[in-house]
């Protein structure tokens, strides 16, 4: 795996945002990634920024590579279930994508209760809706994976949990669209799951985004798949043994950047505290380790002055 050096080498060349000099192009700025409308196509750059609690706390190296890399091995593996927006990757932290009507709705699928399902379930709430059964216990898994979702709010802002009846209720998708989305995130659910298992993990919970390519009425995946942000992984050999304990798995996701700002008082309102460099270079070297995990690839990081590069590579776009 790369050195500890390596990534604090890179700490002064993280991508905080993309700044094109010459373009008139509308910047539609996300929590991680930076977009440009072209037509119907859209650049997604995915930046080194991190987030948690839905807000955005500071850089970390090489982070949005890994982002955009490992988005790359799951899309090029589940083009069987459902058809994705990618048309090709100018660079290792850019995806060219045709522009979709996203739902705005995030499709949470849980396998295992732990995260925000845990601790609503702790205070006594339902999970988007559904009532768990009682006496539960942390990091149980459920009988069948759950689709818990939620609204997708502004940066800076909370999704809030959602019933899948509100959505039908209140007509915030289409009751036909909804039907072949939960089918759609359950296969990809089930397919990483068994995916992750081949490489000793599990794949606890994650998040889909899907849309509707403008003037085909095609249901499409969307943004990222499987990838850190969006995911939570364990490692299986260590779960039962710590489970049966009362224990934390073994994670291999940015859960513990979460748990680090909740020790520090730190839970979405107010000022985030601020990281070091050290927690900075120790998340990165996290995300490295659970790209190669859950690949099996090896990481070959883009080094030097990243934001360069990457506009170098979207110039005939802009």
């Amino acid at each position: 795996m790369i050195s500890t050096s390596r990534v604090k080498e890179q700490l002064k060349h993280t991508v905080e945002t993309v700044r094109p000099t010459n373009s008139n192009l509308q910047k539609i700025e996300g929590k991680v990634r930076d977009c440009f409308v072209i037509g119907n196509k859209r650049l997604l750059i995915a930046t080194d920024r991190l987030s948690a609690f839905d807000v955005v706390l500071t850089t970390i190296p090489f982070k949005g590579q890994v982002l955009t890399q490992m988005a790359r091995h799951w899309f090029e593996k589940t083009t069987h279930i459902i058809p994705n927006h990618i048309i090709s990757y100018p660079h290792p932290n850019v995806m060219l994508t045709q522009e979709a009507e996203i739902l705005p709705i995030e499709v949470v699928v849980r396998g295992y209760l732990t995260g925000s399902a845990w601790r609503d379930y702790e205070a006594g709430k339902k999970v988007s809706g559904i009532e768990l059964p009682g006496g539960m216990k942390k990091s149980q898994k459920f009988q069948t994976p759950l689709i818990t979702p939620s609204t997708k709010e502004a940066r800076g802002k909370h999704d809030i949990p959602i019933s899948e009846q509100e959505i039908i209720d209140k007509k915030i998708v289409d009751p036909e669209i909804w039907k072949l989305t939960r089918t759609k995130a359950l296969e990809l659910f089930n397919f990483g799951t068994r995916e992750a298992a081949k490489q000793g993990l599990i794949l606890v919970d994650t998040k889909y985004e899907f849309g509707i390519l403008k003037n085909q009425n095609q249901l499409i995946l969307a943004d990222e798949i499987h990838t850190p942000d969006s995911s939570r992984y364990w490692i299986s050999d260590s779960y039962q043994e710590l489970f049966k304990k009362g224990e934390d798995p073994e994670m291999l996701d940015k859960e513990f950047v979460r748990r680090e700002l909740i020790s520090m008082g730190y839970m979405g309102e107010g000022n985030p505290p601020v990281l070091t460099d050290d927690f900075r270079v120790e998340t990165s070297l996290r995300y490295i380790q659970a790209y190669e995990k859950v690949t099996g690839k090896k990481f070959e990081p883009s080094v030097g002055d990243i934001e360069k590069s990457i506009l170098e590579s979207i110039k005939i776009y802009l």
